[in-house]
């Protein structure tokens, strides 16, 4: 894994490099930064240029100036600044969470720079057919987190979100090594950002239906088998019928990129070589 730092307009982003081909291209979500595709990009390297970074504000990709409310048209100016870094035409995407809205908001915004986007569950709120509880739970999150801070207001909203329980189940697998053990700590350090400024445009946003529909990059939805039940699946599944398109089942639930990377890496490179074999 070869490390280094792009410098776009207002900021420095941190990215990792591996592996060698076409370029894929991995965005985290919420908190989190690249450290959390450590297994998958390895799995991924024997295919593809793995590219994973960390988004603007999060861990070592910092603001020139202070921090400011996050903008998806941001996020995707920078998913395409390390496209373009890279000298390749286009790219495929791999997105989870918020990062699958950044890859759509790229998707809609520079669809020339896009080969595939996979969504992997969303959270765009909006697409519900009644969006007002989960609209209101995320302001509840936000308003908790400015009243008690960052424990309370992340115990809320796994809790409202369904992802309490994944959370617990999570925590009895094996000891973390030293690796896993930094990410964790730069994402904890990562939550105060996220609430102030993150979750709510995360959320809140979008995604352009009518410019993806029309568009030339391929979009392709997941969800987690064992997401079933979860917010996220519910806005994953509302956005897909809106792009007429059926959800890929992936492994686990919202976190199964790291809980079951193999098998994750397995479907998502099947994806792309669909995509590949269309182009010829």
């Amino acid at each position: 894994m070869k490390s280094n730092i792009l410098k776009v307009p207002g900021a420095t982003l941190y990215y990792e490099v591996r592996g060698s081909g076409p370029l894929l291209l991995l965005i985290p979500g919420g908190p989190a930064d690249a450290g959390v595709f450590t297994d998958l990009a390895e799995h991924l390297a024997n295919h593809y240029m793995v590219v994973s970074y960390d988004p603007r504000g999060n861990s070592r990709s910092a603001w020139s100036g202070e921090p400011e409310e996050q903008q998806l048209d941001l996020h995707g100016d920078d998913a395409a600044h390390l496209i373009k870094a890279f000298g390749a035409e286009q790219a495929h995407v791999f997105g989870t969470s918020g990062g699958a809205q950044i890859a759509l908001n790229l998707a809609a915004r520079y669809p020339e720079r896009v080969l595939t986007v996979v969504a992997h569950e969303p959270p765009c709120l909006q697409l519900l057919s009644d969006p007002k509880k989960a609209l209101a739970d995320t302001e509840e999150v936000y308003n908790t987190y400015l009243r008690e801070g960052a424990g309370a207001a992340m115990q809320q909203f796994l809790s409202l979100s369904g992802m309490k329980e994944e959370m617990v189940e999570g925590s009895v697998d094996a000891q973390p090594n030293a690796e896993q053990r930094e990410t964790f700590a730069r994402i904890s350090r990562n939550l105060d950002y996220f609430l102030a400024h993150g979750l709510k445009p995360l959320s809140f946003y979008e995604p352009d239906v009518e410019k993806l529909r029309k568009g030339s990059a391929r979009i392709i939805l997941g969800v987690g088998e064992s997401s079933q039940g979860q917010l996220v699946y519910r806005t994953t599944v509302a956005l897909a019928e809106k792009l007429d398109s059926e959800p890929v089942n992936f492994p686990g639930n919202h976190g199964g990129y790291g809980t079951d990377p193999k098998r994750f890496a397995d479907i998502l490179h099947h994806i792309l070589q669909k995509t590949a074999m269309e182009k010829i």
